[in-house]
């Protein structure tokens, strides 16, 4: 996220001063942590995607509420991706702790508002990330903490807008970064039908999925990626409104 066109110092806490974050801190507002994966996302998409769209909403996110946003933890745990090339796993242990000693940190320095953003929805990283936040608001009970995927948004539109088997590195996702990041996006694009059995646990979730996604990239749009993100910003800010009593600023 460093370096960021346009990028405004009140809002990406690497870019502040220590004396200007202090400063920032006392206004007690939300502090946002993007977090997203290294992991195969098909042959037309980047590793780091989960990251770039969870630092987009992130940063969009904040203009609107005055919130600090915190640089962007581009690891993961990735379970049905960890046998293709590029995904570097973490374990649950490892972003259970990271999930826990930031948002305790940031208590320590006088934040109470927190939001975990992921882009990396996997099951196992969620719950490693919410166990980890819980256990901090175990320790510091003055906080407020909020965890969650912009894909919990996002996947509201499947069966509407979007094709119900949808999914990963499929339409949806390659249309958001054909709107944030076009030059990323590479020309030929997969096509995605298997999906694993139900409730299976697979040793070898790459047989179940040989193009590396699910749905038909061939279908994304950068104006498909823009209305998307509009909306989770949209939802987002509305969610921040109602957990944390914080209206829009800009």
């Amino acid at each position: 996220m460093s370096g960021r066109a346009g990028s405004d110092r009140s809002i990406l806490a690497e870019e502040m001063t220590s004396a200007e974050f202090e400063k920032r801190a006392k206004a007690k507002p939300l502090v946002i942590v993007p977090f997203g994966s290294l992991e195969e996302h098909g042959s037309h998409l980047p590793l780091c995607t989960d990251a770039f769209q969870a630092e987009e909403v992130a940063v969009r996110v904040a203009e609107k509420l005055g919130a600090i946003v915190l640089p962007t933890i581009k690891y993961g745990e990735c379970r049905s991706t960890r046998n293709f090339p590029g995904t570097i796993s973490l374990s649950s242990k490892t972003v259970r702790h990271l999930a826990f000693d930031i948002v305790s940190e940031l208590a320590r320095n006088g934040i109470d508002k927190v939001m975990i953003l992921t882009g990396h929805a996997g099951t196992g990283h969620m719950a490693a990330l919410r166990e980890g936040a819980l256990k901090a608001l175990e320790k510091d009970k003055r906080l407020k903490i909020m965890v969650l995927s912009d894909y919990d948004i996002a996947y509201g539109l499947l069966g509407k807008e979007f094709p119900k088997a949808d999914g990963h590195g499929g339409e949806i996702e390659t249309s958001r970064i054909m709107n944030i990041r076009p030059e990323l996006v590479r020309s030929s694009r997969p096509v995605g039908r298997t999906r694993a059995p139900e409730y299976m646990l697979l040793p070898n979730p790459e047989k179940y999925f040989p193009t590396g996604i699910i749905g038909d990239s061939r279908r994304a749009t950068a104006a498909k990626g823009k209305k998307l993100d509009d909306y989770i910003v949209r939802e987002l800010c509305e969610l921040v409104s109602v957990n944390f009593g914080i209206g829009q600023s800009r």
